[in-house]
């Protein structure tokens, strides 16, 4: 991979920007935040080069009056109180498009009382996926295209993956730095790597205490659970840790964005609480570097091929519900008696579905669709689409709004 690949924030990051005075994008570390911010501004302030930092520590105020402006304002964190000079400034002055924040942690963590509320807008952004790397990044929201066209949104699309191709995709990993390296032996030093300074460095530069092994021994069971329903039980005893040090370690692996817990959907809200919520990494390629697997591996062995690459889809889903326009939510189905469960779940502000199951198959049959079948029938209008995502190439139609789908149908229909 060479040059900038543009990334589906850009676009709405642009829009934001000319109608707010200040956006924060946050996102896991070596997401890419600081190359794709920095197209979008004029100035940067470089807050992890001590220098610079030293110099908004003494007075954040001056520091950020002379410079042109959109001032772009990298690893934040590292000088919390530029956010109450950022305040003062878009107080004083609430023209759009002055400041662009980043940082690789949620304020949470660092900032006791977050100075900024309401002047900021916050964006979030994930490792690269499929449509950054292969489509059109500029196009509308998958499931923007979904709730207008429904099944139209796919047109004729046939791929010319296997199933090879999406585990070799999905075990490099969406973060741009190891994208960039030749060799599968480069990319999984780099990826170790991320995971040792998350461990190591990320928790204690937070001014969290943990222990390193312990966090490690917790993320590997969350990595080998990964888009399953474990109990938290499950995980502690996994890792032989208490339910109060996971209960840390969860909200800071979270904060982190490199963990998420996709929750139960239910018609009745209340109960979507108290339901089991669906766990997974961020991305495939971090989860391979976590359990120490090769493609070689994950091919031989069934449960974790599927369990990767439904982490894969989700991956690609979870972005999509985040620039979508309508406004979307991701959950996961499993009725009380676990009769019927749907892997995923696109709820839209208006209260329509976008139900989605992930099989690694590459001849998808009816029975793969009976749960959208069931969905469709139950829920009538609100059911915008059923897909059944496969590892086949060409896409077939089911039923009226039901249809299996390669994998790669989620960007290329967008190129």
């Amino acid at each position: 991979m060479t040059g900038y690949l543009p990334r589906l924030l850009d676009v709405e990051l642009a829009e934001v920007l000319a109608s707010h005075p200040a956006v924060l994008v946050v996102g896991p570390r070596a997401c890419g935040k600081t190359t794709t911010t920095h197209r979008h501004c004029r100035s940067v302030l470089r807050l992890d080069v001590p220098a610079q930092a030293g110099a908004v520590r003494a007075d954040p105020d001056v520091a950020l009056r002379h410079l042109d402006e959109p001032v772009l304002i990298d690893e934040w964190q590292v000088v919390p109180e530029v956010l109450g000079a950022v305040k003062r400034a878009v107080d004083a002055d609430p023209r759009p498009g002055r400041f662009l924040l980043t940082g690789s942690s949620q304020a949470d963590l660092t900032v006791a009382g977050w100075p900024a509320a309401g002047r900021i807008v916050r964006l979030e952004m994930y490792p690269m996926t499929g449509r950054e790397r292969h489509g059109d990044a500029a196009a509308p929201s998958l499931v923007d295209r979904i709730i207008s066209q429904a099944d139209a949104a796919f047109g004729s699309v046939r791929s010319g993956w296997d199933l090879s191709h999406y585990v070799a995709e999905a075990l490099s990993s969406g973060w741009p730095e190891p994208m960039r390296l030749a060799s599968q032996r480069g990319r999984d030093r780099w990826l170790t790597g991320y995971v040792d300074h998350l461990v190591t460095r990320e928790a204690p530069s937070l001014g969290v205490a943990r222990v390193p092994a312990l966090m490690r021994r917790y993320l590997y069971a969350i990595a080998a659970n990964t888009a399953g329903t474990p109990t938290h039980k499950l995980l502690y005893d996994a890792a032989g840790i208490n339910r109060d040090t996971a209960a840390g370690y969860d909200d800071l692996f979270e904060a982190l964005m490199i963990t998420d817990r996709v929750p139960a959907w239910s018609g009745n809200r209340m109960d979507r609480a108290v339901r089991l919520p669906k766990r997974y990494l961020v991305d495939p390629g971090l989860g391979a570097a976590v359990l120490r697997v090769d493609e070689r591996r994950v091919l031989r062995d069934a449960d974790l091929l599927g369990r990767l690459l439904d982490t894969y889809v989700a991956a690609q889903l979870r972005v999509e519900c985040a620039m979508s326009v309508v406004g979307a939510d991701l959950f996961h189905l499993r009725d009380a008696n676990g009769r019927r469960e749907i892997d995923l779940l696109i709820e839209t502000r208006d209260g329509r579905v976008i139900a989605v199951e992930v099989k690694a198959t590459a001849s998808p049959s009816r029975s793969d669709a009976r749960h959208l079948e069931w969905a469709a029938q139950r829920w009538g209008e609100a059911f915008a689409l059923g897909l059944v995502v496969h590892t086949g190439p060409a896409i077939i139609r089911f039923a009226d709004r039901i249809l299996a789908i390669p994998i790669a149908a989620l960007w290329s229909g967008s190129s």
